[in-house]
């Protein structure tokens, strides 16, 4: 159990003052609902990171539904938050990495993103906002303004300094700096986080309608499990699908470069990596069974919708690569996504081709706002929560990463740049400048494909058919029928550029899409190359 000390305590006044003192429940509520966010940080779901998460199962997915084909906009923490807060691919809202020079929290961030992110919007109509956890990653760095810094539109912040930690952090209560230690009682991380949102929930105030965002360190590094699930698990190693240790022979030079078949130290460190992460995760399934109870002895489970899901994927030993994220495939890009409410039946599962610039125009959609007010390339899939027989849902949405090395020529990568994933314990460079690509993600009635170029000293060209091969072993840029290559071409270098509404536009197996022929196709060499198209920086 948690102990009420002095500095939680703390918080609790703090949040009396800022707040107000509650009324009784019973009278002045407000009749709009009340939205609860819940986000990890890098939990996969192609490799079973949803398998620890029993509670979250039971509270979550089997009270509402589970959207199977979620994705990320980027496959990096900072760029993929920053497109959850903003509703916006990274070309629009132009964080490309987690540094300060990539605009991850930056003062150009603070300036012409944040006022306009959803949970801004929120509180301009009324709702109470709680923001605590993990923000981006180079929050509170002397450069962004440090902890001072509260974002406009939230009512209690309650935000780590920097990247995920479990203990010994600093947080920003409020804009005022609180250090925490390794005592387990007072300062593990997810915990604290658990309490601090059920402290909210008992002093907010009761004629507004609230906004939650609680953002946990798990299952993300340094992996440090509750004492009482360090022993969980004991036999749970990395899953051996039918992409793990192997070559990836027809890849970009980046996946091409990793040593397979891995060696047994590496193998072994990514085991234990697994077991871990999942581990750390079982807080987070105490946290939303603690969350929910408090919302139903409040009387506000069923006036609030409860959103589940994560920043990006992860890997661990695919294409022998030991672990990261950054890729362009399912088990990097594809998240869990789970969300009870009211008016959502339960037990239901969606195929509809969702992504994280959805999250924000769906909370707003479902707060009142009104979307035709903001700037978003996402859409509300309230709808789609709803059984709304008459959604004309989209078919394919876009994908997009700049990496993050300085040496864009040696494809060993001896200069490893900052920001750049480290070796764990095998040297294999997963990110450089040339790591840079993005992709056409797919999901139609007949087809399920993906699209990608990456702007390296050469385009290079991937497409993989999710249904016949479902693990992505075999690029068929070169086989597949030369038309939809040029569609696909095409559709990339229409989402690159789109921005709001227009990225709405129907997909390339969507009937109402129109092809312009305006394009130059030829083979050179072992790829395909498609010479029109302009990476967006």
């Amino acid at each position: 159990m948690f102990h009420l000390d002095t500095g939680r305590l703390w918080v609790c006044l703090l949040l009396l003052g800022f707040i107000g003192f509650s009324l009784p429940k019973a009278e002045g509520r407000s009749r709009k609902p009340n939205v609860v966010l819940i986000l990890t940080d890098d939990q996969d779901v192609a490799m079973g990171g949803m398998t620890p998460l029993k509670k979250t199962k039971e509270l979550i997915a089997d009270q509402g539904i589970t959207f199977s084909n979620a994705y990320v906009a980027s496959a990096l923490c900072c760029p993929s938050r920053s497109s959850i807060l903003t509703g916006r691919y990274p070309h629009n809202h132009h964080v490309i990495n987690n540094t300060i020079e990539g605009n991850c929290s930056s003062k150009a961030w603070q300036k012409t993103q944040e006022p306009y992110a959803f949970p801004a919007l929120l509180h301009s109509i009324g709702y109470q906002t709680f923001f605590a956890g993990k923000y981006l990653n180079q929050y509170g760095s002397e450069d962004s303004g440090g902890v001072d810094h509260v974002p406009p539109g939230w009512n209690y912040w309650f935000a780590l300094e920097k990247n995920s930690k479990y203990y010994n952090y600093t947080l920003s209560e409020n804009g005022k700096a609180r250090n925490h230690g390794d005592n387990y009682s007072l300062d593990y991380l997810t915990d604290v986080l658990a309490n601090v949102s059920l402290d909210f929930l008992n002093y907010k105030s009761n004629y507004q309608p609230f906004f939650m965002m609680i953002s946990t360190p798990a299952p993300h590094s340094p992996w440090i499990a509750a004492p009482q699930y360090e022993k969980t698990f004991p036999n749970v190693t990395a899953p051996r699908g039918g992409n793990f240790n192997v070559h990836g022979k027809d890849k970009h030079w980046l996946i091409r470069q990793a040593k397979s078949p891995m060696s047994n130290s590496s193998i072994q460190f990514l085991d234990n990596a697994f077991r871990k992460r999942w581990q750390t995760l079982l807080s987070v399934d105490d946290l939303i069974e603690k969350l929910l109870k408090q919302l139903e002895a409040h009387g506000e489970l069923d006036n609030t919708f409860i959103f589940f899901t994560s920043d990006n994927g992860y890997h661990t030993g695919q294409f022998s690569l030991p672990i990261d994220k950054r890729q362009l495939y399912e088990f990097d890009l594809k998240v869990p996504l789970l969300v009870r409410g009211p008016g959502i039946q339960h037990n239901q599962i969606s195929k509809s081709l969702v992504a994280n610039i959805d999250l924000g125009p769906t909370i707003l959609d479902i707060a009142g706002y009104d979307l035709n007010k903001t700037q978003m390339d996402g859409m509300s899939f309230l709808p789609l929560m709803k059984n709304n027989s008459n959604v004309n849902w989209r078919t394919d949405i876009l994908i997009e990463y700049q990496g993050e090395g300085l040496n864009k020529s040696d494809p060993a990568c001896p200069a490893m740049g900052p920001g750049v994933s480290q070796c764990f314990p095998d040297c294999v460079c997963e990110d450089a400048i040339n790591n840079t690509y993005a992709c056409v993600r797919t999901i139609a009635a007949a087809h399920d494909l993906q699209y990608c170029e990456f702007d390296d000293l050469e385009v290079f060209v991937e497409v993989y058919n999710l249904t016949a091969d479902p693990n992505q072993l075999t690029n068929i840029a070169k086989t597949i029928d030369k038309e939809i290559l040029e569609k696909m071409n095409h559709r990339l270098m229409i989402l690159q550029s789109c921005y709001g509404a227009s990225c709405h536009t129907p997909g390339v197996f969507d009937p109402r899409y129109r092809f312009d022929p305006q394009i130059i196709f030829r083979e050179r060499g072992e790829q395909a190359h498609l010479l029109t198209r302009k990476a967006s920086k």
